[in-house]
């Protein structure tokens, strides 16, 4: 069976500096918020090209502390696509403000800018923008929505660490971004962890004490605040894959397109790529087909494993029943036909290829 992802030998080839990570945190006897973590910040703030960076718990602590920190609350509204994973809903609603559903581009599957102005109100504070797969947002007209109406624009690239855009990396093209280090990801620890950069020091400093209890000094608490520290073990293991990450991300590309320009099925329509974006990412390679079930079917019987990202669109999922009856027609076609084949660093080519070989011989049921 073709893996869709080998987490263990991903991380394998970074062994010998994960456990000298581990013994280096174990003998320093300080294992919360130390100079591991510090150090992390720095470099992932350097990389992103932004002044600030913030080590938290996980990616959706990282969302629910900015919307937290820009104060964004009950009776505000926050625009969020309509086909992205739950947690960017989720840390809308943990702060008891109001997520705006707004429907993608069908083609790139993020959320289409000329939709977004028709969804303000005078209730709205924030844009959320979703760096979806892989492939930065079409940030420029999105940002001069944003200046031209007062709001803030969030990122969320927990799916597109080392992306472009405009000759910028994402964290570096809104207010403040959500990175979320999940194993899976294309910067990924060995557990939960999470970032947020930014250029906005008021923000930076106001974070540092809400993902602490509230606190900068022990014991004394300006914020009612959260317990969302990166982990002193994860940082330094974040920083060793850190320097291989435009590596890895040059190999998912060369993947992309051979996928790209291999794949011949007339049943298969293809990842499309904006022609403004400088560098996607392909956290996941992404293919749509109205014949899903059978596809899934006979992938896995000529041995090639495949995920599906993600199968219910956020407004028909029970947990917000309240928009059960809502029709996002686009979100619904994309969450029905989109599967994913296996991408990643330490992918070979023979199974690249046998994946384009499977592929190109399927025919519906």
């Amino acid at each position: 069976m073709i893996p869709f992802l080998d987490l263990k030998k991903i991380n394998l080839r970074h062994e010998e500096a994960i456990l000298n990570s581990v013994h280096k945190v174990l003998h320093s006897g300080w294992y919360i918020l130390g100079e591991e973590v510090k150090a992390f910040e720095s470099e992932f703030a350097e990389y992103c090209g932004t002044k600030f960076a913030l080590g938290v718990a996980n990616g959706l602590d990282a969302l629910e502390l900015i919307i937290r920190g820009y104060d964004i609350g009950p009776g505000d509204e926050v625009i969020v696509p309509s086909n992205t994973y739950i947690a960017s809903i989720l840390s809308i609603s943990a702060n008891g403000a109001t997520p705006v559903l707004v429907e993608p581009d069908i083609l790139t599957y993020n959320i289409d800018p000329a939709k977004i102005e028709e969804s303000i109100t005078t209730r709205t504070k924030a844009i959320l923008v979703v760096h979806l797969y892989g492939q930065a947002c079409n940030m420029e007209p999105i940002n001069k929505i944003a200046e031209k109406y007062n709001l803030k624009v969030i990122e969320d690239c927990a799916q597109a660490h080392g992306a472009i855009y405009a000759e910028r990396k994402v964290g570096n093209l809104g207010n403040a971004a959500a990175f979320s280090f999940y194993p899976g990801k294309n910067l990924g620890a060995l557990g939960d962890a999470g970032a947020i950069t930014t250029n906005d020091e008021i923000l930076f400093r106001n974070l540092q004490a809400l993902r602490n209890y509230g606190s900068h000094k022990k014991y004394e608490n300006l914020f009612k605040g959260y317990n969302s520290r990166l982990d002193e073990l994860q940082a330094p293991i974040l920083s060793a894959k850190l320097k291989c990450l435009d590596q890895d991300n040059e190999r998912r590309r060369n993947i992309a397109s051979y996928y790209l320009n291999n794949i011949n099925n007339e049943h298969i329509i293809l990842p499309y790529v904006e022609e403004n974006t400088e560098s996607h990412v392909w956290h996941v390679f992404v293919v749509r087909i109205s014949s899903r079930s059978n596809f899934i079917e006979y992938m896995t019987q000529q041995g090639v494993q495949t995920m599906i990202h993600y199968p219910i669109p956020p407004h028909k999922q029970e947990a917000y029943k309240e928009w059960n009856d809502l029709s996002f027609p686009i979100s619904e076609q994309i969450h029905s036909e989109i599967i994913s084949l296996p991408i990643s660093p330490v992918m070979d080519m023979e199974d690249v290829k046998r994946v384009v070989e499977v592929v190109n011989e399927y025919k519906p049921y």
